[in-house]
């Protein structure tokens, strides 16, 4: 950067959608094919088409991954639907440095943050466009979409964050949001995906 010089910025948001836009924005998607073992209900799983769309990412990330002191910007849209009674939700993870926290905020939609701490202690926080989340260090994060439109929340994190997915892949979440009577509720993950209904 010259001294005294002035520019644009080479990235942008479209504040209507959240749609990041520019240079070195990164966009990724995971379909119902990449979420194997993700959900409690494999005979509804196995139904779905394979190559539908659960949720998609836009990620800008200015400095090296593990670089300290550095943030990071994302977005993730998540389209309504369900896989029996279980809402479409992201894989989740810890952070593989797990003294960092992160922030999340609702754009569009109604969802739910899921939160696990490492005691294996899960609760939720409803997010809605303006809601602002703090997840604090040592949670594991997944967010749900409980509505019938698309479901858009923003991230930042910092850079040496890094993600842990295994943990979450080999052992779960211990609680699941399932929809009941009509209303989205957390229960055990060994109970029936169909309790109470």
């Amino acid at each position: 950067m010259l001294h005294n010089s002035i520019s644009k910025p080479k990235q942008s948001i479209q504040l209507n959608n959240w749609f990041l836009q520019g240079k070195d924005i990164i966009n990724s998607e995971k379909r119902i094919k990449h979420l194997k073992e993700v959900f409690g209900d494999e005979e509804s799983f196995k139904k779905l088409d394979p190559e539908k769309v659960v949720y998609s990412v836009q990620s800008y990330l200015p400095v090296k991954e593990g670089t300290p002191g550095g943030l990071y910007f994302g977005t993730t849209t998540i389209q309504p639907g369900k896989v029996g009674n279980e809402y479409f939700m992201t894989r989740g993870h810890f952070h593989a440095n797990l003294d960092r926290g992160e922030y999340y905020w609702g754009v569009q939609g109604e969802g739910m943050l899921i939160l696990m701490d490492k005691n294996r202690n899960t609760w939720g926080e409803i997010m809605s466009p303006g809601s602002l989340h703090y997840i604090g260090v040592n949670i594991a994060h997944r967010v749900a979409n409980m509505g019938s439109t698309a479901l858009i929340f923003g991230a930042c994190w910092p850079s040496d964050a890094g993600h842990n997915y295994e943990e979450t892949e080999q052992k779960g979440f211990s609680s699941r949001l399932v929809e009941i009577n009509h209303k989205p509720q957390l229960i055990d993950s060994e109970l029936p995906l169909w309790k109470k209904q």
